[in-house]
């Protein structure tokens, strides 16, 4: 991978660093770059956590709704299966609807394959990841605190 497509997520159960795969959705990690580089993942909630299934991020409003004041994405479905530590973008029933929401996957979900554009894989901090409060919507829900690039 090459330089400044690690993403540390500071979240409020510890880091969580994801690497970002350009290879297979160039389009998408330049997206949550540009996101990341202007705080737009400080401060967003877990909104929405199914045990042993995802973990799901990104929403301003806390609740699933909402994306960023950029249009959404072309999805770039690709060959990467959706396994534990999968980060992958959330959607609408539109392929094309992806903008800032996206989940990290408990399990293994091969349901989604090719059908949800996988953007990287968490490379450390999974056990962080497994400790975020479930629910849909989570009450008090866990947040990243700060999401950086390096």
């Amino acid at each position: 991978m090459s330089e400044g497509n690690t993403l540390t997520l500071e979240t409020t159960k510890g880091p969580v660093v994801i690497e970002m795969n350009p290879a297979v959705a160039p389009n998408h990690v330049a997206h949550i770059k540009k996101l990341v580089s202007e705080g737009f993942y400080d401060g967003i909630v877990f909104h929405r956590v199914i045990d042993g299934f995802m973990a799901q991020t990104g929403c301003p409003h806390g609740t699933g709704t909402g994306g960023s004041k950029y249009p959404n994405l072309k999805a770039e479905f690709n060959a990467e299966p959706h396994v534990r530590g999968t980060c992958s973008m959330a959607r609408a029933q539109n392929p094309d609807s992806a903008n800032s929401q996206f989940f990290i996957c408990f399990g293994d979900a091969h349901f989604l394959d090719r059908q949800y554009t996988v953007w990287g894989k968490v490379t450390s901090g999974m056990e962080n990841v497994d400790k975020i409060k479930r629910g849909e919507p989570v009450r008090d829900p866990d947040k990243i605190v700060t999401a950086s690039l390096s």
